[in-house]
């Protein structure tokens, strides 16, 4: 990925001034950067959250369906046992 560094003018090394609402306005462009980035995660982090929930769920779902078939397994057993 390329640096990305400022630019510095030739206004900019003369004048404080320029120096100070060029500066400005650069931290006024990393702030909405930022504001986008943090929006960013905010939604990767719902959609995380969201993931391991309905994963919670299936992991869930799958060992009941186990734990069902085993069950079914052992009095299917007892039952041919006693037969």
């Amino acid at each position: 990925m390329p640096s990305r560094t400022a630019r510095t003018y030739k206004i900019e090394r003369e004048s404080l001034e320029a120096h100070v609402d060029i500066c400005a306005e650069r931290y006024d462009r990393l702030e909405v950067r930022m504001d986008n980035l943090n929006e960013k995660v905010e939604k990767n982090s719902t959609l995380i959250a969201s993931e391991a929930s309905s994963t919670r769920k299936m992991v869930m779902g799958s060992a009941g369906t186990v734990i069902a078939t085993l069950i079914s397994i052992v009095v299917a057993l007892v039952w041919l046992i006693k037969v």
